[in-house]
């Protein structure tokens, strides 16, 4: 194999799709299996639905997920410029080379003459717009009339009819098209951009891209990339074409789909751990030989073979995401982990009434629980709430005959000097066995009592983390609900 050199070109008219950081990690994982170098290319031309961070978003998402160009807009090498926008007079350089060969031509035709011909071909049952080569034969006289008129003629590629256009897809197999299914296509518009398909073409041989692996909404494009590779002859590069990721409901995924997180900015903001998502989009189209699901990096660039990408559409599963997160998240240090949660943490809560040991504590007790980092605001919002014990949990103790116990409970913490979760362990476990209580009798009520919760982390380390004087301060309130009923 020849020195691979993959690309990712996205248009900055938005932020950082899923979809796109699927398809730039699959070509970012086959260019360093294969030593190869993995391109970023800005395809800039539709100015009016560029954004102006859109670039730098792209870029900083791509990296924060560990994905890592080679070469870009920022970090040039010896095929630029990287973007379309400063590549305009070399697409022009073709496209007159093309014309100049007979394998192109000017189209003069109005908005207006080409809205009619579709209306025409409608009327008589042709749902496929076929471009009727009006333009195709013009005279020079013509042509200086329709300058004279004001007409800015745009550049048609001359469709061979005869020819089939295929290519040995990496994904699907062989796929052919034939040439007298797409009609003589534009690739200079009258505003002097190249369009798609020309641009792409032209770019991807002077940067000589040895494969592209892109969407299958791409496959209606191939045949009119690979004619201008022929008429050029320059080599065609290699194509795979990827299968949709669809929702849970086995449909296609939707930037209109809000059963699902969009883009790779929202789970930054919400405290995903980018080696998890890394891991996770890795396993979405692509299957390694082991059963293993959990890889680094460095495991997945070495295991990555191209052969078993899949032939079958792949779920976004939101529960296998959250499994992969939690245990990268559990797998992390505790200073990592605090720092991403005081983010959530100081804008929700007043943190500065607490000192850092009582938070290095909390984050650590619910650390294990967190399937993304944001999910600490909730779990820790019992600390910072009223107390509020509901008539629900009231009943339920009244049922556990709860009284004698709390009233113990908040006699014996009352005695303690030393408040911390060890010895509150030993004194549970004393007056456990004292009233012959243990399992759901015991913990439950006291969990309740304290915390207004019926589940958290563990039991004593919680009860520590309220304090001495709150505990007792919510059993005694507790007691006092149980004794007004």
């Amino acid at each position: 194999m020849s020195k691979v050199r993959v690309r990712y070109a996205p248009s900055p008219t938005g932020h950082l799709h899923i979809g796109g950081a699927r398809t730039a990690l699959f070509n970012y994982l086959f260019a360093k299996h294969y030593d190869g170098d993995f391109i970023f290319r800005l395809e800039d031309t539709d100015l009016e639905r560029n954004i102006p961070n859109g670039e730098a978003s792209q870029l900083e998402n791509l990296e924060w997920l560990g994905i890592i160009p080679d070469e870009s807009p920022l970090k040039p090498g010896d095929y630029g410029p990287y973007r379309q926008t400063e590549r305009l007079d070399i697409y022009q350089k073709y496209a007159d080379e093309l014309v100049a060969q007979g394998l192109a031509y000017e189209c003069y035709c109005s908005t207006d003459e080409l809205d009619e011909s579709r209306k025409r071909q409608e009327a008589n049952g042709q749902h496929s717009f076929r471009y009727e080569r009006t333009c195709l034969n013009l005279s020079d006289e013509q042509k200086e009339q329709y300058k004279k008129e004001g007409r800015k003629p745009s550049i048609r590629f001359k469709v061979d009819q005869d020819k089939v256009y295929e290519w040995d897809d990496i994904v699907r197999g062989k796929i052919s098209v034939i040439g007298k299914d797409i009609s003589d296509w534009v690739i200079i518009k009258s505003n002097g951009i190249a369009t798609y398909n020309f641009g792409v073409a032209i770019d991807d041989a002077l940067m000589k891209i040895s494969h592209v692996f892109r969407g299958e909404e791409h496959i209606s494009n191939t045949p009119k990339q690979i004619m201008i590779y022929d008429a050029l002859n320059f080599i065609a590069p290699e194509f795979g074409h990827l299968t949709l990721i669809v929702n849970e409901e086995r449909k296609k995924l939707s930037k209109r789909d809000e059963t699902i997180m969009q883009f790779i900015s929202q789970y930054k903001e919400d405290g995903y751990l980018p080696e998890a998502l890394f891991n996770f989009f890795a396993l979405l189209g692509w299957s390694p030989n082991i059963e293993e699901e959990i890889f680094t990096k460095e495991e997945i660039i070495a295991m990555f073979d191209e052969k078993r990408l899949s032939k079958s559409s792949s779920m976004f599963d939101k529960k296998k995401l959250h499994w992969l997160d939690n245990h990268y998240i559990k797998e992390s240090s505790l200073e990592r982990i605090k720092e991403m949660c005081l983010v959530y943490l100081n804008e929700n809560y007043p943190l500065n009434e607490k000192d850092d040991e009582w938070i290095d504590a909390i984050i650590e007790l619910y650390k294990p629980q967190l399937n993304y980092c944001k999910e600490i605001v909730e779990l820790v919002k019992p600390y910072f709430e009223e107390y509020n014990l509901t008539e629900e949990d009231i009943n339920f103790l009244k049922e556990q005959n709860s009284l004698e116990l709390l009233k113990v409970m908040s006699e014996e913490f009352n005695k303690m000097e030393s408040f911390d979760s060890i010895t509150i362990k030993e004194t549970i476990n004393v007056i456990g066995k004292a009233l012959s209580l243990k399992g759901k009798q015991l913990f439950m009520p006291i969990r309740l009592a304290i915390s207004c919760k019926r589940s958290g982390g563990d039991l004593s380390t919680v009860i520590e983390l309220y304090g001495k004087e709150q505990a007792i301060e919510n059993i005694q309130k507790t007691i006092g609900l149980l004794n007004e009923n």
